[in-house]
């Protein structure tokens, strides 16, 4: 690492919100207890049940082991920040936190990608569907996403971990984030900036450009069919991962896209909170609460 003249930082957290810590705090451990039992429910539901054992729940999975990551990553040191009114990390401990956080966000991109192809092949061509979204295929995916994520991330961490940092050490954020951590060096980071946003295109508007045509085709094919009992299946087959897409790509084109240097910092904090804190909260309740495969297997188990 070149010569810096910080080792550690300080994260301010919410500095505007200190008269109401005590209930923040909770309300956040609340979140983080319901958010792991959820996602552990859902692997562990997924797993046991063989009526359930189809590639669209096995992506399902992947979902929530990185929802575990992500907040396993973020909640438990913003819990400390919390209580403590702001909290020190090392600058290797802040480094290596916004790379598994970048790592989690790029592999649910992918992992959202393939899950829409599996809804477009499953309603406008169901006769090639077991022939192209088997097992082995599943898994490639999964272990292709994970390491293109790795790989890819990597070269921008290394540039970032090169650059001098020499202060100041605070950053007003709950977690280490992109920006953020560029504001504490004084070497020129423009270059990593362009480099950040290339990767952008690729892992976060290539995804999303093929998940918008992929619904294009699927909303057709769905008006399509005469009957309404027809059309209300189909969607519902769909529906669940058409709300986590919103959400979630949703808050990230709010963050990192339409968000500007003149955007209020505690509005880009909320929406920061809302999806390294809320969509790992939601995501259980909204792929299992309307889904009767879930309901059952769920009824099975207990009765077993």
């Amino acid at each position: 690492m070149n010569e810096q003249n910080i080792s550690y930082v300080f994260l301010l957290g919410f500095p505007n919100l200190l008269t109401l810590n005590s209930l923040l705090f909770l309300f956040l451990l609340l979140i983080y207890c319901v958010t792991i039992c959820g996602n552990v429910i859902i692997i562990f539901i997924v797993l046991a049940s063989k009526v359930l054992h189809s590639p669209m729940y096995f992506f399902i999975t992947q979902v929530s082991v990185l929802d575990l990551l992500m907040t396993t990553n973020i909640l438990p040191n913003l819990l400390h920040i919390v209580l403590h009114d702001g909290g020190t990390m090392s600058l290797a401990a802040c480094l290596i936190q916004f790379y598994v956080f970048a790592n989690c966000e790029t592999s649910e991109c992918f992992i959202l990608t393939v899950m829409s192809y599996d809804r477009y092949l499953a309603i406008c061509n169901p006769l090639r569907y077991n022939a192209i979204i088997n097992k082995a295929f599943c898994g490639k995916y999964v272990i292709a996403s994970w390491l293109l994520s790795f790989f890819v991330l990597l070269v921008n961490e290394i540039d970032i971990y090169n650059l001098s940092f020499c202060g100041p050490n605070v950053i007003d954020h709950f977690f280490c984030d992109f920006l953020p951590i560029l504001e504490l060096s004084c070497s020129d980071t423009s270059l990593i900036q362009i480099q950040a946003t290339l990767f952008g295109i690729i892992i976060v508007i290539c995804p999303f450009t093929i998940i918008i045509v992929s619904y294009m085709y699927i909303i057709t094919t769905i008006l399509s069919i005469r009957s309404i009992t027809g059309r209300q299946k189909a969607f519902s087959t769909c529906s669940s991962h058409l709300t986590v897409v919103c959400i979630y790509f949703g808050t990230i084109f709010s963050v990192y896209v339409v968000s500007s240097k003149g955007q209020l910092l505690e509005a880009s904090k909320a929406l920061s909170l809302f999806y390294t804190v809320v969509t790992p909260l939601v995501n259980p309740f909204i792929y299992s609460l309307r889904n009767k495969d879930f309901k059952g297997a769920f009824e099975s188990l207990k009765h077993n």
